[in-house]
């Protein structure tokens, strides 16, 4: 005689007791082993990401179907990875978080699964995804299947990319193949606990002979200064998590929106300390920083890469509460040339804004792109060209501030009216010209010079020559290269008005399915 089926309240219960077990990932001691390392655990991270009772888990019940090498034996609760949805600042996200107390976090073919349900459904509902990582690596007991998972999940990464931010936070070890799925993100966030390789010390060592520490090879402070590979370091998960929210406040949900209109700061009165930050003589440096910082609403600047090609500034910002991207030379680092990676960080960058409808504003104090032989073998070249073909095919509003310098093919590269500028304003200390006026008159005036009874007086007085005649914004601004030459006290103002104007800026442009881009 069958058994007498329990009551509603009795099978309620039971799955109820079910999901807290689960929830419990690999046991409470392993829970706090996290703890003790100064982690936060997987579920802790996306309590910490999302509003107070906005996540709801999709995918605790899930486990993996492998029975070799005793995986039927184990117990995975979430198979190791926690999915769902939610909301940050009251717009809605998908997440992933590994869970490093189950099995290492390990990504086999149902972990995988999980997480490329969350990106698919990211693309369709048109949300952002955010993927905390945390996880030894592939699950080897899987074989083939669990490269078959990284796999599907770099071609989902592939398919959100331009359509819908995708923001990776590496939170503990991601090394080997998943490695490049945060590679194939739009923003990596670093913590000082978390290590990032393809291959580590161990296999360096073997193979090359080379000896190198987890830090000084994949450590958040390498990735930051050295391979440019991160876009934020955090001191700890809770710090990661707010850098998170924070960038998050800055972009639209996806590539067919605009950016949200948020905390407006109206001031647009004349601002007499812009007056003091830019020497006029070209030769002195300063913190572009700081013009930023009056330029923006609430002085609020979210700086991306702080510390990689640190002659380039790159982030977010707000003028009139609209969200803008920034781009500015910096010359107190190299005086604000443009080299390698200066040209490859803004580029990224100005193709991201582009993409999710984000205008561009730059500002211009810059020499020219560095010479050298290193340079050219690097292929400064091609990856100068990068810069030129992001803001010539960049369709978002582009307002171009001539602070300083502005010389030859580097003026061309940080957005000039040629490359598509909507709105060009000059400093009356704008310097727009081929190459600066010494440069010039020792290539113009080299027989003048040479000839001269004193040379060095004709040289001076030739340099000076030159400068006013070229060296001015007024020539640009004849040729109508410039909109307008402003007092700096003004800039604020003046772009705010041109921003608000090209709000609903429609450019058309040729039928194709994509540029070819410089590599």
């Amino acid at each position: 005689m069958a058994k007498k089926p329990k009551s509603m309240k009795e099978q309620a219960a039971f799955v109820q007791k079910r999901r807290a077990e689960d929830r419990l990932g690999g046991g409470e001691d392993r829970l706090q082993k996290q703890r003790d390392k100064g982690k936060l655990t997987a579920r802790e991270r996306v309590e910490a990401l999302l509003d107070p009772d906005t996540f709801q888990e999709i995918g605790l019940f899930r486990r993996n179907r492998t029975v070799t090498f005793g995986m039927d034996k184990l117990d995975m609760p979430a198979d190791g990875v926690v999915t769902g949805t939610g909301a940050v600042f009251g717009r809605p996200v998908h997440v992933a978080s590994q869970d490093f107390t189950v099995v290492g976090g390990s990504a086999g073919e149902t972990h995988s699964k999980k997480v490329v349900e969350m990106m698919e459904s990211a693309l369709k509902c048109g949300t952002p995804f955010v993927f905390i990582n945390d996880s030894g690596g592939a699950r080897v007991q899987e074989g083939i299947d669990s490269l078959s998972g990284y796999g599907q999940v770099f071609y989902s990464n592939v398919k959100l990319s331009g359509a819908v931010p995708q923001v990776s936070i590496i939170s503990g070890p991601c090394a080997g193949g998943a490695a490049y799925s945060p590679a194939l993100t739009d923003f990596i966030i670093q913590t000082r606990k978390a290590h990032m390789f393809i291959t580590g010390p161990s296999v360096i060592e073997q193979v090359t002979g080379e000896k190198v520490t987890q830090d000084a090879l994949g450590g958040a402070d390498a990735h930051m200064g050295v391979s440019g590979v991160n876009h934020f370091v955090a001191d700890d998960d809770a710090q990661a998590i707010l850098i998170a929210k924070k960038l998050l406040s800055f972009l639209p949900q996806n590539n067919t929106e605009d950016p949200p209109v948020i905390d407006a700061d109206p001031y647009v009165e004349p601002d007499e300390q812009m007056l003091d930050i830019v020497p006029v003589d070209g030769q002195k440096g300063y913190d572009v920083r700081d013009v930023i910082a009056r330029l923006v609403d609430h002085q609020d600047f979210l700086e991306v890469q702080a510390g990689y090609a640190k002659n380039i500034v790159i982030g977010f910002a707000r003028i009139n509460g609209r969200s803008v991207g920034i781009v500015a030379n910096q010359p107190a680092a190299m005086a604000g040339v443009l080299d390698i990676n200066a040209s490859d960080k803004a580029s990224k960058f100005i193709r991201f804004c582009n993409a999710f409808n984000i205008p561009l504003v730059t500002l211009v104090d810059v020499p020219g792109f560095l010479p050298g032989v290193a340079q050219e073998h690097g292929g400064i070249i091609r990856h100068g060209a990068k810069m030129l073909y992001a803001y010539s095919a960049a369709t978002v509003p582009k307002v171009t501030v001539v602070l300083r310098k502005a010389y030859g093919g580097a003026y061309l590269a940080m957005c000039s009216k040629d490359l598509g500028a909507d709105q060009v304003f000059a400093w009356p200390t704008a310097e727009i010209a081929v190459m600066g006026a010494e440069g010039a008159a020792s290539v113009v005036f080299k027989r003048e010079i040479e000839s001269a009874e004193d040379p060095a007086a004709k040289r001076e007085e030739l340099v000076q020559e030159y400068k006013d005649t070229f060296s001015t914004p007024f020539v640009a601004a004849s040729r109508g290269l410039v909109d307008d030459i402003i007092s700096p006290e003004d800039t604020r103002r003046k772009v705010a008005m041109a921003l608000e104007i090209l709000v609903n800026k429609r450019e058309l442009r040729p039928a194709k399915k994509h540029g070819l881009g410089p590599a």
